[in-house]
């Protein structure tokens, strides 16, 4: 049974009334094209960090960048719900955890039904441990569209990450990302910059290591010091981008047929199957005393 899916190119900021707005367009213009699952960017509530590294914005140097830190169950998420009606939209906010302190860089599913399952960002770059608390595990859920997980940008260097997802049983992975092109040294053409290949590699690698639909999202344009490159796509599970938004603002859309792709991708050499768990040294000590 075939499956429309999209991925998004976007620029959200500190304005929630125009994320709420923009959030409203995409998925206007994906329900148009028959999208019933979406994906926006890390960070679509509020934007993202204005910079990383020693000058990244955090709780202690100051709280009127920080982007809003939302409760699960409230009115920011409910509002994303209602514009999401029947399509499963996948959405990066900052959460605010129980105690009313914590907050997490955090991804969530949801529907006009509510929320179908969250995560919280694992793996940390350039100095995001000061802003976010780190999240400390990874699970697949089960949706109207499907099983899938969540991931959030840099866990996609992980290849632990998303093969924990595989073998819960994910068929389809959904990375939000706010990816930026390289500060240091920048390419002319941000679609020949350094950071834009790792993100489109890291994309294609982990789809086809796990032989799964991979929707990444991302960020786009500007926000402070981070020049973000876009590169929002569809990777089918033999690694091929079937659909992308090159550098552009906008939808990659696709239409798929998860289970007739899944069983040809590994109806042959089938990665999960034929790992060699035996054979493999702990993840958590392998390398330990590198």
């Amino acid at each position: 049974m075939s499956l429309t899916v999209a991925a998004s190119a976007a620029n959200f900021t500190r304005d929630l009334e125009q994320n709420y707005a923009l959030i409203q367009k995409l998925v206007d213009q994906a329900r148009e094209r028959g999208v019933k699952l979406l994906a926006l960017p890390e960070a679509a509530i509020g934007g993202y960090l204005s910079s990383l590294g020693n000058h990244g914005d955090t709780i202690q140097n100051t709280k009127r960048s920080m982007p809003p830190a939302i409760s699960l169950d409230g009115p920011e998420l409910q509002r994303v719900a209602a514009i999401a009606g029947d399509m499963v939209v996948c959405i990066g906010i900052c959460e605010l955890a129980e105690d009313g302190i914590t907050r997490y860089n955090s991804a969530v599913a949801l529907n006009g039904d509510g929320i179908l399952g969250s995560y919280r960002k694992v793996h940390q770059p350039l100095g995001e441990n000061m802003s976010y608390a780190a999240g400390d595990g990874y699970h697949a859920f089960n949706t109207p569209v499907g099983r899938i997980g969540l991931q959030i940008c840099y866990d996609k260097a992980f290849p632990e990450a998303a093969r924990m997802l595989a073998l819960d049983g994910a068929e389809i992975i959904v990375s939000l990302s706010a990816w930026p092109a390289s500060r240091t040294a920048p390419a002319a053409n941000i679609q020949e910059d350094r950071w834009t290949y790792k993100f489109n590699l890291f994309d294609q690698a982990r789809a086809l290591d796990n032989q799964v639909f991979w929707i990444a999202s991302n960020q786009q344009g500007s926000f402070g010091s981070l020049n973000y490159v876009g590169n929002a796509k569809i990777v089918d599970p033999g690694g091929n981008t079937i659909a992308s938004t090159g550098q552009e603002e906008g939808l990659a859309i696709a239409e798929i047929d998860v289970a007739t792709t899944l069983a040809g991708a590994r109806g042959g050499m089938y990665h999960l199957r034929d790992r060699r768990p035996d054979a493999y040294q702990s993840p958590v000590t392998a390398g330990a005393s590198a």
